[in-house]
C-alpha cells in the first residue's frame, strides 16, 4: 500500500475482532510514529499501551462512572461546534446511526452506542497519549495530531484499524488508577487499535470530505502564470 492509497483509505474503525495484536507489531507502529514532526524536535508525546486486564478494568471503571451519573472530566476540553462544523458533526452521527439501525428516538440504543466509545469500541489494545503539564496547553496538540496520524497510517499498513477518540479518556482518574500515568502528565487522547471486524455495520461508513476548492485560497498564482 503506497502512502496516497493509505491516506485515502484510512477510516475510523468502531468494531474490532477480539484477537490480540502482537507486542512486536505495536512496537513497529510506534517506531515509525516517533519519526513524526514536532515543534523544534520537542517530541512531546508520551504513549501508554494498554491491553488485557488493565484495559478491561478501565472499560469497567468508565462504564460504572458513566452509569452512576458522574460527569466526565477530560483534560483536553473543546468548545461546542457551531455553524458548518456542527453540521458536519451531525451528518456523521446520522450516517453512523443509520448504519447501526439506531432510530433518533431510541434512547436506549443511543446510550449503548455512547458506552461503546467509553469502552474504546471494544478494541483489544489502546494507545493513550499524554504530555507533560509543563508543555502547552495548546501547541503540543499540533504535534500530537501529526503523531496520531502517523500511528493510524502505520497501523493500516499492518492490517490494523484505529479510531482517534476522546470518550475513553474522559475519566482520567480511572485511566491513572489502572496505568500509573502520573498527575504531572495531561491525558489528551486515545487510539483504539485492532483487527477490523468488517461485518460490523459502522465500519462501512465512508465519511465525506469537502472539496479542495471549498477550503483553499490561492494567492499569487495568476501573476506567476503571466510573468
Amino acid at each position: 500500500m503506497d502512502l496516497t492509497e493509505a491516506i485515502r483509505t484510512r477510516k475510523s474503525i468502531r468494531g474490532y475482532r477480539p484477537e490480540p495484536v502482537p507486542k512486536e507489531v505495536l512496537q513497529g507502529i510506534l517506531d515509525i510514529a516517533t519519526r513524526s514532526p514536532s515543534a523544534m524536535n520537542t517530541q512531546p508525546w508520551e504513549v501508554t499501551v494498554v491491553t488485557g486486564d488493565a484495559l478491561d478494568n478501565i472499560r469497567r471503571g468508565n462504564i460504572e462512572k458513566l452509569e452512576s451519573g458522574v460527569a466526565p472530566g477530560p483534560e483536553l476540553t473543546m468548545q461546542p461546534f457551531q455553524g458548518v462544523y456542527r453540521q458536519r458533526q451531525v451528518e456523521l452521527a446520522v450516517q453512523i446511526f443509520q448504519l447501526m439501525g439506531i432510530a433518533r428516538e431510541d434512547r436506549d440504543k443511543r446510550a449503548e452506542w455512547m458506552k461503546k466509545g467509553f469502552r474504546f469500541f471494544d478494541a483489544p489494545v489502546v494507545f493513550i497519549l499524554s504530555v507533560d503539564r509543563s508543555i502547552g496547553p495548546w501547541w503540543e496538540l499540533f504535534d500530537l495530531g501529526a503523531f496520531s496520524q502517523t500511528i493510524c497510517l502505520a497501523a493500516l499498513e499492518r492490517g490494523l484499524g484505529t479510531c482517534i477518540e476522546d470518550q475513553g479518556v474522559m475519566y482520567p482518574d480511572v485511566i491513572r488508577e489502572h496505568t500509573g500515568i502520573p498527575e504531572s502528565k495531561r491525558i489528551v487522547i486515545c487510539i483504539p487499535v485492532g483487527y477490523p471486524d468488517w461485518d460490523f455495520p459502522a465500519n462501512k461508513l465512508e465519511s465525506k470530505r469537502e472539496p479542495v476548492e471549498a477550503v483553499t485560497t490561492w494567492c499569487g498564482f495568476d501573476q506567476a502564470a503571466t510573468s
